[in-house]
């Protein structure tokens, strides 16, 4: 049997996070369950596996059980895609000129007018960023450390 990501693919680390915690595997242990999108990724169609290397089985497309299975699914999803589309928006707005003590968003914008833009400043010596005005010698020197590591 084929085998689709997100079924085993998830299923096999966290059976094996929980073996390496040696939580109980009794009746009170939590149930794992992996749950792979059918071929055609239509809902209904989910495979469900209780072990990695298991076969899997599937639930009626009406069955409710498969719709609380696909809920918790989707919900995950949102939340790991929603994370993940955060921390991508923060590093996008976050560049390095924006961590460096001592330049705000004025003389940031002056640096990128001065030296037309960010490659221009990446490329500019420390005596050629001092001559942009409200740029000291020791603010510049801290831009082009910043810039070069």
């Amino acid at each position: 049997a084929r085998r689709l990501a997100g079924g085993t693919a998830h299923l096999a680390p966290a059976t094996a996070v929980f073996a390496e915690l040696e939580v109980p595997w009794d009746k009170h242990r939590p149930l794992l369950l992996g749950v792979a999108k059918g071929a055609d990724r239509k809902a209904g169609l989910e495979t469900l596996f209780f072990e990695p290397e298991g076969e899997g089985f599937s639930l009626p497309p009406d069955s409710p059980a498969l719709h609380v299975i696909q809920h918790i699914r989707d919900e995950s999803h949102d939340h790991a895609i929603g994370g993940h589309r955060k921390k991508r928006a923060k590093v996008k707005n976050t560049s390095t000129r924006e961590t460096i003590e001592g330049v705000g968003p004025k003389r940031r914008q002056m640096l990128l007018k001065y030296m037309g833009g960010l490659q221009g400043l990446r490329n500019a010596s420390v005596e050629e960023i001092a001559k942009v005005p409200g740029i000291s010698q020791g603010l510049a020197e801290k831009i082009f450390w910043s810039l070069k590591h």
